[in-house]
């Protein structure tokens, strides 16, 4: 049974900054809530469940922001989950859709918390719960940011594959300067580092139906692996248009995927070859697996976004998804790299071996989600604390 929720929001010591076709990733400077992520503790029957995700507004196309899932949090859901079982997923996700519709980072962050308490209270680790271990290695990708200098663009790619030994590399598009200068950046970064990485670009809904339909004629000549939403997420038919050009070159959808009825209506328009599912995106494991459902039968692949930048718990979250996802539906790398101490450490993890070894990462197997918070570094870097126990139960 839930006894009490904790709230924190945690500071970054090491900002992030990156640029997108559909506007900025910036964690916000050191002291600054907005920006930061959101760190839940749920304490259920003498164990504590975590869960911690970073919230990607201002600046991007997802509409939560750091206080906007603390106050769903303290306000609306976590009142309701005082007094329940943990085991109740899906009562738990219905309430959250009779309470306040929306809000999936709020929502994806306490069933994050939920499924760490009942690994730990159960000995086992979270994927237990999701359908796996389908693998036990996760392939990882790159995201490379929109930079304005080529050069930058080349040599975030090279230390990504030279570093880390990544072989799979998104690199943004949607310059402002038009679809030909993404493909000068693709040719750049081809000429760099040869023909054996793998390479996919992601205007972030930066281009037009016909900017798409020229630049895949001339990404085709270079060797593009996918094309990552190059359209409005409304614009289906657009997709399905483009994915018909494209005659083998994959259409992945991002911004047009965030509820289970855009995953039906994306497969009925046959717009896409796959989804990119964002835990923070989509609301959490639950409805993660529900549109993993419908990838599979709809024949359509499943690939895990996010880049849970400096958070082992939102990185660790999407390895145990992962997981769980049949490897022969699983599409290109999973994007989690940022959380796996590459631009930055995590500041609430003092020892890990939760890193990236050729390009790949191991699921973590011990109990839950696998990563051990130090509770010195959190009460350290705590900017903001909320408490929901018994006494806030509405």
């Amino acid at each position: 049974m839930i006894d009490a929720i904790d709230v924190h929001v945690t500071d970054l010591p090491v900002r992030l900054q990156r640029t997108f076709s559909s506007g900025s990733y910036d964690t916000g400077p050191s002291g600054q809530e907005l920006g930061k992520p959101v760190l839940v503790k749920i304490h259920a029957d003498g164990v504590t469940g975590y869960g911690q995700v970073r919230p990607i507004a201002p600046g991007h196309f997802v509409a939560d922001t750091t206080h906007s899932v603390v106050a769903a949090i303290r306000d609306i859901y976590g009142p309701a989950l005082i007094g329940q079982q943990l085991c109740g997923l899906e009562s738990m996700n219905a309430m959250f859709d009779r309470r306040l519709a929306g809000n999936p980072a709020a929502r994806a962050v306490l069933e994050m918390a939920v499924i760490d308490a009942m690994g730990k209270a159960c000995g086992v680790p979270a994927h237990t719960f999701l359908g796996g271990p389908c693998r036990t290695r996760i392939p990882l990708e790159w995201s490379v940011s929109l930079a304005g200098d080529v050069g930058a663009i080349v040599a975030e790619a090279t230390m990504a594959a030279e570093q880390y030994g990544i072989g799979i590399l998104c690199i943004k598009g949607g310059d402002h300067r038009g679809w030909r200068q993404d493909v000068r950046h693709i040719e750049a970064v081809r000429r760099a580092l040869g023909d054996s990485i793998v390479v996919g670009i992601d205007p972030n809904t930066g281009w037009t139906v016909p900017d798409a339909l020229q630049a895949v004629d001339a990404l085709r000549t270079i060797g593009i692996a996918y094309i990552e939403q190059p359209v409005d997420r409304r614009d289906l038919a657009g997709l399905a248009e483009i994915r018909q050009v494209a005659r083998g070159i994959p259409v992945m959808a991002d911004e047009s995927l965030f509820t289970l009825q855009d995953a039906l209506a994306l497969a009925s328009a046959r717009a896409v070859d796959a989804y990119c599912i964002k835990l923070y995106k989509v609301g959490g494991f639950t409805t993660a697996r529900k549109m993993a459902a419908i990838a599979e039968a709809a024949n359509l692949l499943v690939n895990c976004g996010g880049l849970a930048v400096q958070s082992q718990l939102e990185a660790a979250a999407a390895a145990h998804f992962c997981a769980g996802v049949r490897p022969d539906r699983f599409f290109g790398g999973a994007e989690f790299t940022f959380g796996l101490n590459t631009v930055a450490p995590d500041p609430l993890v003092v020892e890990t071996d939760f890193v990236i070894r050729d390009g790949n990462v191991e699921v973590p197997t011990s109990a839950g989600l696998g990563v051990t918070i130090d509770e010195a570094a959190l009460r350290r870097y705590t900017l903001r604390l909320e408490h929901i126990g018994r006494e806030t139960r509405r």
